[in-house]
């Protein structure tokens, strides 16, 4: 084979390729397709109410042209159409929150995809709940409470602060302190939650949790986060630990590696609620306080709806006065399973209430 032949062949190729990359170019490159429609929505704000009908349509340049559209929702085909005409669809997804709706459009030859966020509000509003007092007890105030949980008639805590975090073992009738240990001071304790008798414990902005031995306190593991960023409130249903980290997210984890397997969102019939500071698995429900709302929502699992709220504001006229203001927060949720009452108190709090949860 002369060399000119071979170089000739050589061109031969390398010029197919070239023209067949342009050919596919020109098919399949739509960047410019996308900029010619806009989606637009029924929905205020871009949110609407589970049960609702959301109607979508394609707002086009003037001299855009479009073959055909495919709808989706969180990636479930909603309909196809060979044109823009508006499309309806009743919103019942079971899982509430933000949801991604694309639009893939496809004009001679050429494709894109535009999308826009849809947020699922729940279809009604929460209850609302008051209490009663059952019992107090004294609490330590120097105790800036994270995290609270019953185990077989003992109260474990988690006290933040950094260079004041611990984990403790408390007495709750006489506020004795059993047992505790202290975390490293570049380390700000948060949420805590006891499964398979392991204390699991997370910091707040260091991206680390611990693992304790329940009996011993002894640290057995760590783990990293994953997609969330901090540490904020724990609980488990025994099959799954659900951790906030004080946005709108609830994330689920695996028990066994505690590593993030999804989330729900937590939402009421207006809006998406976040700064969930302590959770408590309660008779099926999540229940958790927002950081600087004296509350308590109940949330369900499942979807993230807000089922009920129990207003807890009345409970700061109980608490000894002269303490820091600033600090003066509703903080710690612990179900006693015996007594079917809950535990509640604040971040330097001297005070520890038991409580009855009443409906209005």
């Amino acid at each position: 084979m002369s060399k000119n032949y071979y170089y000739l062949m050589r061109f031969t190729k390398l010029l197919a390729l070239f023209i067949l990359s342009l050919i596919l170019f020109s098919c399949g490159n739509g960047k410019d397709l996308g900029k010619k429609f806009k989606l637009v929505l029924n929905a205020k704000n871009d949110a609407l109410n589970k049960g609702q009908v959301l109607e979508i349509s394609l707002q086009p340049d003037k001299n855009a042209t479009l073959d055909s559209v495919v709808y989706r929702l969180d990636g479930v085909i909603l309909d196809r159409k060979n044109d823009i005409s508006t499309i309806k669809t009743k919103v019942s997804s079971e899982r509430l929150g933000k949801k991604k709706l694309t639009a893939t459009l496809f004009s001679e030859g050429k494709t894109d995809t535009i999308s826009k966020f849809v947020t699922v509000l729940a279809d009604k509003a929460p209850q609302l709940y008051g209490f009663e007092i059952v019992k107090t007890y004294p609490h330590a105030v120097t105790s800036y409470t994270q995290g609270l949980e019953f185990h077989e008639g003992s109260l474990y805590e988690s006290a933040g602060e950094y260079g004041k975090s611990k984990l403790l073992k408390v007495d709750y009738k006489t506020g004795d302190i059993e047992k505790e240990i202290k975390l490293d001071d570049n380390y700000f304790a948060e949420g805590l939650t006891i499964i398979d008798d392991r204390l699991i414990q997370l910091t707040w902005r260091e991206g680390e949790g611990f693992i304790y031995d329940l009996e011993n306190f002894q640290k057995t593991g760590s783990f990293a986060y994953g997609e969330s960023k901090q540490g904020w409130g724990l609980c488990n249903d025994g099959s799954t630990v659900y951790k906030s980290d004080g946005t709108t997210k609830i994330w689920l984890l695996d028990p066994e590696n505690l590593s993030e397997t999804g989330h729900i969102e937590v939402v009421d019939n207006k809006a998406l609620r976040s700064k969930y500071n302590e959770l408590e698995w309660v008779d099926g429900k999540i229940y958790g306080n927002t950081y600087g709302n004296d509350g308590i929502s109940i949330i369900d699992p499942q979807s993230g709806a807000i089922e009920a709220v129990i207003d807890l504001r009345p409970l700061k006229e109980q608490v000894q006065s002269g303490l820091d203001k600033q600090n003066e927060v509703l903080n710690g949720i612990a179900y006693n399973p015996e007594s079917q009452t809950l535990f509640v108190t604040g971040k330097h709090w001297n005070t520890l209430f038991e409580i009855k949860v009443v409906k209005k």
